[in-house]
This record gives structure tokens, C-alpha cells and sequence, in this order.
């Protein structure tokens, strides 16, 4: 048998220092770091929206793909997909005017250009709409931010809504999602308010969490995705305050969803309809959700009494300094 001191003959050398846990790559972006990920998702946007004093959130909700008015009349122009920088193939393009012009676009391409004009007045609308919103919001008495304008952060109507408050020299909130395909968050955005999510349930947590009204404009299958996500959180009485919910386009909105059919089947009640309201002009949409909103402005002299929606500790000088717990909890 070999002698003990034999078998050791070099020393091991000196190790390096571990990464703590929470600076290892390796540990946080692997599956089980995935519970501190989702934990990140929640706790770094509430820090920041009590650092900027956000008391609430307007949401705004449609389509990505479209552009302004003046840059659809000079460059008619879908994108790929949502928040994709990148365009459509050319046969999914609106015709041009040229093609227009000497008759050589498909019907396929001239209705296409046709509905991009269309579409590009949702955008001028949503645009003015987030103007007024946010004009009548940032002369409202107290310290905290109310009704802030929120988007998805990326282009077509989020843009527009973040640009309508940009008008006003108000803030607005875009809470993008990090996506395969290229794309960024549109330039309107207020920048210390501008969040990147990994997962689409923590973005939408915050659009819900933060909300006292909701426009949802056209849009396609994420539009409709998030818009009865949310009705069907206010159906089923999840929400702790009042939601308004303005549906802007009647004619689009009665052409793609038919809700009478589900109420013939028995799907939803006769009484879920009233759940939201439509709107078909700026200055009509704006007065639903003045009457809504109005109703969450603390009455003078009763201040957290809780009859305005806004939660008792907003009244603390805590929550006063550092932006309100946002949303009451059930015990």
C-alpha cells in the first residue's frame, strides 16, 4: 500500500472567489433562477413608479402595424408583425400610389391601402384623444401623477398614445416586450418610464394593477388578447375599483366581434355589455372617460375615506413622498 504523503505530491491551487447568486449569469438566467426573474418583473417597475410618483394609469390598447396620417399618405407601409421594425413582404403591402396610379395593384393591394388610411385616422384620433386626457390630468391639485397614459410602448396606436401625451408635456408610461424580432420602443415614451419585459403575464399584471380606465382602439390578435382579459377580470370582479372601458371604432369593433351571437348562445349575460361603452370621436370617448375618471378624485376634506377609489394609505405621508401601495389587496 502507498504511503499517504505519496499519493499528494502538488498542492491545489488557490481558488477564485464564487459569484454570488445574484450576479451569476449562469444561475439567474437558467430555470431556476426563473422564479427571481418574474420577481424582478414585479418589484423593479413598483419601485419606480413610486419614485416617479405614479398614482394611476390611462390604458391605452391597438394595433401596431399602422402608421400617422402624414407618413401613410407618403409611404403606405404595413410592418411585419407587432412591434416588428422590419416591413411586410411586398405582396402584403398596401398598393402605392403609383400602382394605384397606372392600374397595376391586385384588389387584394388597393384594399389594403384603402383600410391603411383608415386605420391611420385611429391613429390621429388616439393621438388627440391622449392629449386631451392628459391636458385635463396634469392641472389636477396633488403631489402623485394621475391617470398617466399608458401603452405598450411600441409603434402604431401605442405610439400615438404616448405622442398624444407628449403634446400635452405630460408623461406617459410604455411597457414594451422583448420579442425574436427586432423592435424598439417608440420615442414618445417618457424615458424613466420606459419598461422591457421577458414575460407577457408580468406586463400585463401592470397594465391591470395600475388602471382606472382602458381605450382599447382597433387592433388584431393581441389588441383583442388584452382587451377581454381585461373585461373579463372587471366581469368577474377582480378588479377593487371601477374600470372604465371606452371601445373606440363601433363600426370596426360590431364588424369583427358579433357579442350578440354570444349572448343568443348563452355565453355571456345581456348585462355584460355594460361592462364597456363605444366611442367614435375623440371628443366622445374623452367624455367617458372624464365621467369615469372623475369618480376616483378624493371629494375635499374627505381625503382616503376610500369613496374615491384611491387606497387609504395614498393619504400617508409615506405613501404621499413615495407614490401610493397603487391598488388595495384582499386581506
Amino acid at each position: 500500500m502507498q504511503p499517504a504523503d505519496d499519493l499528494m505530491t502538488d498542492e491545489p491551487k488557490p481558488l477564485p472567489r464564487a459569484p454570488l447568486a445574484y450576479e451569476n449569469p449562469e444561475f439567474v438566467d437558467s430555470p431556476d433562477g426563473r422564479i427571481f426573474r418574474i420577481l424582478a418583473e414585479y418589484q423593479e417597475p413598483l419601485v419606480r413608479f413610486r419614485r416617479e410618483r405614479i398614482a394611476d394609469t390611462v390604458v391605452f390598447f391597438g394595433s401596431a402595424r399602422f402608421r400617422a396620417l402624414d407618413v401613410t399618405n407618403s409611404q403606405l407601409e404595413l410592418l411585419e408583425n407587432s412591434y416588428s421594425a422590419t416591413p411586410a413582404p411586398p405582396q402584403e403591402q398596401p398598393a402605392s400610389p403609383d400602382e394605384q396610379a397606372t392600374g397595376q395593384a391586385s384588389d387584394l393591394k388597393l384594399s389594403l391601402a384603402q383600410a391603411a388610411v383608415e386605420m391611420s385616422h385611429f391613429y390621429e384620433d388616439a393621438r388627440t384623444l391622449a392629449r386631451m386626457v392628459s391636458t385635463w390630468a396634469k392641472d389636477l391639485p396633488g403631489p402623485l401623477h394621475r391617470f398617466v397614459i399608458t401603452s405598450g410602448g411600441g409603434p402604431g396606436i401605442m405610439e400615438a398614445a404616448n405622442r398624444g401625451a407628449y403634446d400635452a408635456g405630460a408623461r406617459s408610461i410604455g411597457l414594451n416586450i422583448k420579442l425574436p424580432f427586432e423592435q424598439f420602443p417608440n420615442r414618445f415614451v417618457t424615458p424613466e418610464l420606459n419598461f422591457e419585459f421577458s414575460y407577457f403575464f408580468m406586463r400585463k399584471f401592470w397594465f391591470a394593477y395600475l388602471a382606472k380606465a382602458l381605450v382599447v382602439f382597433p387592433g388584431g390578435f393581441g389588441t383583442i388578447d388584452e382587451m377581454f382579459e381585461i373585461l373579463t377580470l372587471v366581469q368577474t370582479g377582480k378588479f377593487a375599483k371601477p374600470l372604465t372601458v371606452v371601445i373606440y371604432g363601433s363600426e370596426y369593433w360590431r364588424s369583427v366581434l358579433n357579442l350578440e351571437a354570444l349572448i343568443a348562445r348563452g355565453a355571456i349575460a345581456q348585462r355584460d355589455l355594460k361592462l364597456f361603452q363605444f366611442a367614435d370621436t375623440p371628443e366622445e370617448a374623452f367624455a367617458l372617460l372624464q365621467a369615469g375618471l372623475s369618480a376616483h378624485l378624493e371629494t375635499p376634506g374627505h381625503p382616503g375615506d376610500g369613496s374615491s377609489g384611491i387606497p387609504d394609505e395614498a393619504s400617508s405621508p409615506v405613501q404621499t413622498l413615495f407614490g401610493p401601495d397603487i391598488n388595495k389587496t384582499r386581506p
